[in-house]
């Protein structure tokens, strides 16, 4: 499906951009869930103009403002991401492929945590947060993966084709059935309880579950959300810096030709006035680029 400008990102920074970029009269997607964002479910009591508000208000609000003026939201999460020479290739959970002209970059930065004992002191020694970036570490060796999205879905999909045993605890299940059909055909073991901790002395041997399961394993890969934007800024041809944020211009460009981002993404500080007003320049220039794309 063609569109002139994807956002993916539900937060502050994405929204805004959405709003501002369906404005310009361009075709606009946005990518994502709401519920991800940093603010759902938060107090704000430092953003202009609105006291002590409800972040979830606050998004709900501006998803019905971005939708007013044309923004369409699908509520999935990108699972696959390109780019293309001549714009960008992004997949989304129940498979619809988008081909834009020009992307914004909105999602955050921060890898969510179990908080967990054991996830600390064996991080780096079996404990990760990217299944793609580890996946050749563990050929024929036993994985567990830890998520209940998408990017979890998929990464105990990807997993079967390097862990001699894959494993895969999910305890809310928010990913597409058809992620989850896919899984479970690879051969996945599926779990469904909640883990309670991570065991091992110089490396982990086991995930506990709170149902008293433990599961033996050589790794454990925590995936609590979509893909990280360190993973979809690499996927679409930006290098992040080592705090995994992206330098920009003025103009939230990126440095790759109609890739543009804004928000927490962008570094400190991580507040929703800054967000907002970096999405309002980013939805603009991706605007501008995606309409002056041949």
């Amino acid at each position: 499906m063609e569109v002139d400008v994807a956002v993916i990102g539900c937060g502050p920074a994405g929204i805004q951009a959405a709003m501002h970029a369906s404005r310009k009269k361009t075709s606009v997607v946005v990518m994502g869930r709401i519920q991800s964002s940093a603010i759902h479910g938060c107090r704000l009591d430092n953003y202009l103009g609105t006291g002590k508000t409800e972040g979830s208000a606050i998004l709900e609000e501006g998803r019905a403002q971005a939708e007013s003026t044309g923004a369409r939201f699908l509520g999935q999460n990108v699972i696959a991401a390109a780019g293309t020479g001549n714009g960008f290739d992004l997949t989304v959970e129940d498979g619809t492929e988008y081909h834009a002209k020009a992307v914004v970059l909105a999602t955050g930065i921060s890898r969510k945590k179990l908080g967990i004992p054991g996830e600390k002191e064996l991080f780096g020694k079996g404990v990760s947060y990217c299944a793609v970036c580890d996946c050749n570490f563990y050929k024929g060796r036993k994985a567990v993966i830890v998520g209940n999205d998408s990017e979890a879905a998929t990464s105990a999909e990807m997993m079967t084709s390097y862990a001699s045993e894959t494993s895969w605890v999910t305890w809310e299940t928010v990913a597409d059935r058809s992620l989850v059909a896919k899984a479970e055909k690879a051969g996945v073991r599926i779990y469904g309880s909640k883990p309670e901790s991570i065991t091992g002395t110089d490396r982990v041997e086991a995930l506990v579950l709170e149902d008293g399961t433990s599961i033996p394993t050589d790794g454990v890969f925590i995936e609590l959300g979509a893909k990280s934007s360190a993973d979809l800024a690499m996927d679409l041809g930006a290098m992040p810096e080592i705090d995994d944020t992206l330098k920009v211009g003025r103009d939230m460009s990126t440095g790759v030709p109609g890739l543009f981002a804004c928000g927490d993404i962008t570094g400190r500080p991580w507040q929703v006035a800054k967000a907002v007003g970096e999405g309002c320049v980013a939805g603009t220039s991706a605007a501008d680029f995606a309409k002056g794309a041949k």
